[in-house]
């Protein structure tokens, strides 16, 4: 018989296959289209008056591509629109953020020695902590777009060096701002999603939008105005340059020490900048002027100083983990006070910790395996959902069984956490 924990694992599971299938397919349009447009042959007088073409051969067959600045003559009726790619990873992520931060907050969002968020009180309204943080992230992805698109549409963001200036100034910022209110893992998911929120909105308030003036002028009989295509081309360039960032963010919460850290502002910045010296280069190809082979140089320092600032050193690693040590997550209390939670703390510490520690004492491991630590009773009260999950409802955890954690011992951990659900 299933129960909540495992069904809500598998919906989970169900939206994030869902966002990495749609984002898939919104990268990989959005990449094939920023080359095809870099790469067209403009040196050519075409006979039916596009502005530029390009001959690709794949799957065995061979293609002909036209790019039109405006339109041609003669306007098709099936023309297609590339936008639920994007449309469809944005909801997804959205119902990701939802099913996974703002519902599992006290795990995941909020970390107390970051921003406690105590409970609100308006008159006789109590506004728990996890509806404050969920409230807040949803209010900054809000205000991210609106920032970002006022700087575009200003004289401000005419030049387009010195908009890239700024949008990284609005980065770093956020980047501060997350790490100051959210839980290490969540500021980076966020960002992640802030940029997403950004990118998807190019598309839905600007880019479409134009091309339906383009469309509805030319079927009118009207010559569209340039600036509309101006527009949409600069917000598909930022989007071109802020997918990769996005990808490293939200592949980030598999790495504790790319989230865990002092740091983890500075790491954030800087995978940006990683972005854009590694696109410089494919643009730059794409456009056949040159191998600007200097990119790939560039990123790997940047991404060497992600490494040194991530390292454990360099932001106090063991003063973190004490700290989470003694730190009770609300809602936790009812796993600690159940009765059996003694046998239960006492079966994680023999089968889990020797990984899940401060210092690992298995060999190869110098930090506890995505920054889990199962010591202390409240850190394996406020991992009770995930120990049920890997230990008690399925076999994931110990890998390979290396514990040799019996079958008796995986029941207990199931009547614990059931009993106290």
């Amino acid at each position: 018989m299933y129960d909540a924990a495992v069904l809500w694992h598998w919906a989970e599971f169900a939206v994030r296959w869902l966002h990495v299938i749609t984002a898939i397919a919104w990268i990989g349009s959005s990449f094939y289209f920023i080359a095809l447009d870099l790469g067209l042959h403009r040196d050519r007088k075409l006979s039916t008056g596009a502005d530029g073409e390009e001959w690709q051969v794949h799957g065995g067959g061979f293609y002909n591509v036209q790019k039109y600045l405006v339109a041609p003559a003669q306007l098709p009726n099936d023309l297609v629109w590339f936008k639920w790619e994007s449309y469809s990873t944005w909801l997804s992520g959205f119902t990701l953020l939802i099913l996974v931060y703002w519902l599992g907050g006290e795990l995941y969002l909020i970390d107390p020695r970051v921003q406690a968020f105590p409970p609100l009180h308006l008159g006789r309204i109590e506004i728990p902590s996890g509806v404050q943080a969920a409230a807040l992230s949803a209010a900054s992805l809000a205000l991210g777009w609106v920032i970002y698109d006022r700087l575009c549409r200003s004289r401000f963001g005419q030049e387009p060096v010195r908009l890239m200036v700024a949008l990284f100034g609005v980065i770093v910022g956020m980047s501060l701002f997350y790490t100051n209110v959210f839980s290490g893992r969540a500021a980076l998911l966020h960002l992640g999603a802030f940029t997403a929120t950004i990118m998807s909105g190019n598309v839905f308030f600007t880019i479409m939008p134009n091309q339906r003036i383009v469309v509805a002028d030319l079927k009118a009989g009207r010559k569209p105005d340039p600036k509309y295509g101006k527009i949409a081309k600069q917000r598909s360039t930022h989007n071109n340059y802020l997918t990769l960032p996005v990808i490293f963010l939200m592949l980030s919460n598999h790495y504790p020490l790319a989230f865990a850290g002092a740091n983890t502002w500075a790491i954030a910045s800087l995978v940006f900048l990683m972005g854009v010296t590694i696109r410089h280069w494919f643009n730059t190809t794409h456009a056949r002027q040159g191998r600007p082979h200097w990119t790939w140089a560039a990123t790997a320092v940047i991404f060497l100083l992600i490494v040194w600032l991530a390292s454990p050193r360099a932001f106090g690693y063991s003063e973190a983990q004490e700290a989470e040590a003694t730190l009770l997550a609300p809602g936790a209390d009812r796993y600690a006070q159940a009765s059996d939670f003694a046998e239960v703390h006492s079966i994680v510490r023999g089968r889990c910790s020797m990984c899940h520690a401060a210092e690992p004492a298995w060999p190869g491991l110098h930090w506890p395996p995505k920054g889990v630590m199962l010591e202390t009773e409240a850190q394996v009260a406020n991992r009770a959902r995930d120990i049920y999950l890997q230990s008690g409802a399925s076999h994931a955890m110990p890998p390979g069984n290396l514990s040799e954690i019996t079958e008796e011992e995986r029941a207990a951990i199931r009547a614990w956490y059931q009993g106290a659900t």
